[in-house]
């Protein structure tokens, strides 16, 4: 018995569609059904003309700029690599790198303190804290090196003893405090301020449930700060700290008011005598950038440490990179080598 389909199928009828045998092509103006190869499709990439013309403007304005370095003789040259390692500013450069480091780690040790005081049910300590990060925060920096670098002027002598009550040790404060000193102090608790809320940014944004599991299983608190909540903190914490560190370290150029002869203060002094302002200025700067890399380069090696936690595969470093590169080059040659 024949089937009726289409036209010859009686009024009211439902249609029946008989599937194509195997292998055969789908009539002409058939829609391509969703088990169709699409690999006969032709691909054609995106071209982002705008993108192209952007990226060669760029590098047209950085040669311009190259050329403009290499070729007038304004930036004098010649000066510039007489006095980048010469003995008055190597020493200048040791005197920035002490006024950073003991700011640093005077800085972000009161920090930790003031962070946590924040962070404690304590409503006299909370107070305390606050009150400090609000003042120091408030205060320029410039006005608080003064304020200690004329310590003996608001405060004669100094003492210890009963409170409120009589004294039972006093000292001169005119030689206690020098420029240096000064310098160091205004830096450090400048720096603890900022430093504060860093460390207890980091500590917020850790999970609670971390200490109340930890708790739970009987963890000292001592050792709950120290092996569960810094270590993951710490990831929060390090991008912060080292800009407030690159920050403290080209900072220090404003120690120049109290006469210390860091980086900049000797640059200063140079070209003060010789008159050869822009190659001497371009000698500090050179010192900046090539420091300031340094201590990008450690933070990176830093975040990459405290990353081991989250990331089981941290990506490659770009040493490890270049020596792959090198690898596969060395490889492609030999191969090649082989073949011929």
């Amino acid at each position: 018995m024949d089937t009726a389909t289409g036209a010859d199928a009686a009024p009211g009828a439902a249609a029946t569609t008989v599937p194509p045998p195997a292998g055969a092509s789908p009539p002409p103006g058939a829609a391509a059904g969703p088990g169709d190869d699409l690999a006969a499709l032709k691909v054609v990439p995106a071209r982002h003309y705008w993108r192209w013309v952007a990226g060669a403007a760029a590098l047209v304005v950085v040669a311009q700029f190259g050329h403009g370095l290499l070729t007038n003789p304004g930036w004098e040259w010649d000066i510039f690599f007489l006095y980048l390692t010469a003995d008055t500013v190597l020493k200048a450069v040791w005197v920035t790198l002490q006024l950073t480091a003991y700011g640093t780690v005077i800085g972000f040790a009161l920090g930790m303190v003031l962070a946590f005081m924040r962070l404690s049910r304590s409503v006299i300590l909370q107070t305390v804290a606050w009150t400090y990060i609000w003042a120091f925060r408030s205060i320029p920096l410039i006005v608080q090196l003064l304020f200690w670098f004329n310590l003996a002027y608001l405060y004669k002598e100094l003492g210890f003893g009963i409170p409120f009550g009589p004294v039972l040790w006093s000292f001169d404060t005119m030689n206690l405090v020098g420029a240096l000193s000064a310098a160091v102090i205004g830096l450090a608790l400048h720096q603890a301020a900022y430093a504060a809320e860093i460390v207890r940014g980091g500590i917020v944004s850790v999970d609670g449930g971390q200490l109340e599991a930890a708790a739970a299983l009987g963890i000292p608190r001592l050792r709950q700060l120290r092996r569960i909540l810094l270590p993951q903190a710490m990831r929060g914490i390090l991008p912060n700290a080292a800009n407030e560190v690159i920050s403290l370290f080209k900072g220090t150029s404003i120690v120049s008011v109290m006469a210390i002869g860091e980086l900049f203060y000797q640059v200063q002094v140079v070209y003060g005598r010789n008159g050869r302002v822009v190659p001497l200025l371009m000698v500090a700067t050179a010192w900046y950038i090539l420091l300031t890399t340094l201590l990008s380069i450690a933070q990176y090696y830093v975040e990459r440490h405290f990353a081991r936690g989250a990331e089981r595969t941290p990506p490659p470093t770009p040493l490890q990179r270049a020596r792959t590169f090198a690898r596969t080059i060395r490889a492609s040659a030999a191969t090649g080598g082989i073949q011929r």
